[in-house]
């Protein structure tokens, strides 16, 4: 299991464009649709195999069959830092060991195809304290995207059941940037090193 992006939720993706480029100096780039979900993105590199992601509804899309990922319909207030996914080399694998991860699904956009872990409900893994988990059948954008200057120098995870998250995880974060702490509420936190200095995104 490796770190793969990070995911802003917002309700309008301009919003969460201008919110990433505000606190980072960057803008990320139109990414895509996801008809299944009725969502839509943008993407930028944080180096290392890793990226960005903003998420929103998409207003052209039709209402899905079934709940937006990441808790999307639930979601409410400006643009933040919502949602970690990892990715894993065989994810019916990882679902035998953690099968609260949600149901697998078999996803394109684009050139891109990949497996990806989803609760019925919609809802975060363990509220958020567990990553999304992901299989990338095609070269991910953590790999493709164009270097924007960005590097992640920290996350941190406060959620309810960190505990028991790090239980499942087999006690050990899938990277040493990682920190997962218990907390009453649910929060993400990064520090990302920047072209314009160090900044915080949250």
């Amino acid at each position: 299991m490796r770190l793969d992006h990070l995911v802003i939720l917002c309700a309008d993706l301009a919003d969460g464009i201008s919110h990433v480029a505000a606190a980072l100096g960057v803008t990320p780039a139109p990414g895509g649709r996801h008809a299944l979900f009725g969502t839509h993105n943008a993407v930028v590199s944080l180096g290392g195999g890793t990226y960005l992601e903003v998420l929103a509804p998409d207003p052209e899309a039709p209402v899905p069959e079934r709940p937006r990922w990441f808790g999307l319909d639930l979601f409410e207030g400006p643009p933040r830092l919502a949602n970690w996914a990892c990715a894993v080399d065989d994810l019916d694998a990882a679902l035998d060991a953690a099968p609260f991860a949600g149901e697998p699904l078999d996803l394109a956009r684009g050139a891109l195809r990949w497996r990806i872990a989803v609760p019925a409900d919609g809802a975060l893994p363990m509220g958020g304290a567990f990553p999304t988990l992901l299989e990338w059948q095609s070269p991910p954008p953590g790999e493709t995207l164009p270097d924007a200057g960005l590097r992640l120098r920290s996350l941190a995870i406060q959620a309810p059941h960190a505990g028991e998250a790090l239980e499942a995880l087999g006690g050990a974060l899938p990277d040493p940037a990682i920190t997962l702490t218990g907390a009453e509420r649910f929060r993400l936190s990064a520090e990302i090193d920047t072209p314009h200095g160090p900044r915080h995104l949250a």
